[in-house]
């Protein structure tokens, strides 16, 4: 019988195999070091948030504890930091695997004219943000059509702050790699 441990992880709590954790642990470490000092807090509170919610969405009704393979299976998917492996002989872990990254709207704070709504549009929807800007100029020209959208808009989208609202603003995979990408500016 392996021995259990109760562990707090992204605000929620999990049985976990002691060999398991001890994995887990390495791995959390091993990150936080490859991490530069502007990154810290918010990026492994991030990656913290992320693994918790990937376990929770893997551990069914008849699984109760964590085990080491997913264990490893969620750091082999999420990956570090700076793109390179946790280790150098990874023969052991399994194959990576991406899940469908979640697209979502948010106000892009970091490129917004007015309020972020055709930058947020834009990132969303992978195109130019000039178009968008077009579209919502001509739109208020031709009736208050455009600035009655561009306010509900404005009202109901949250605001990407995040780096994990950045990475599902534009559909990437919520990884450390990708994280990384908007952690720098975040601190603006």
């Amino acid at each position: 019988m392996k021995k259990t441990l109760n562990i707090g992880l992204g605000g929620k709590s999990f049985i976990i195999d002691e060999d398991a954790h001890e994995r887990l642990k390495n791995y959390l470490d091993t990150f936080r070091s490859r991490l530069t000092e502007e990154q810290g807090g918010e990026v492994m509170d991030d990656i913290e948030a992320r693994i918790a919610e990937l376990l929770l969405s893997n551990l069914g009704s008849g699984q109760q504890s964590v085990s080491l393979a997913l264990v490893n299976r969620i750091t082999a998917q999420l990956g570090m930091p700076d793109g390179k492996p946790e280790f150098e002989n990874n023969e052991n872990m399994e194959e990576k695997t991406m899940s469908t990254p979640v697209k979502k709207l948010y106000l892009d704070v970091e490129s917004r004219k007015i309020g972020g709504v055709c930058s947020g549009l834009a990132a969303y929807f992978d195109i130019d943000v000039t178009l968008i800007r077009i579209v919502f100029l001509a739109l208020l020209l031709a009736g208050s059509f455009g600035f009655w959208l561009y306010l509900i808009i404005w009202i109901v989208a949250p605001k990407a702050l995040t780096p994990a609202q950045k990475c599902e603003l534009r559909g990437l995979e919520t990884t450390a790699e990708n994280l990384a990408k908007f952690t720098d500016s975040s601190k603006r």
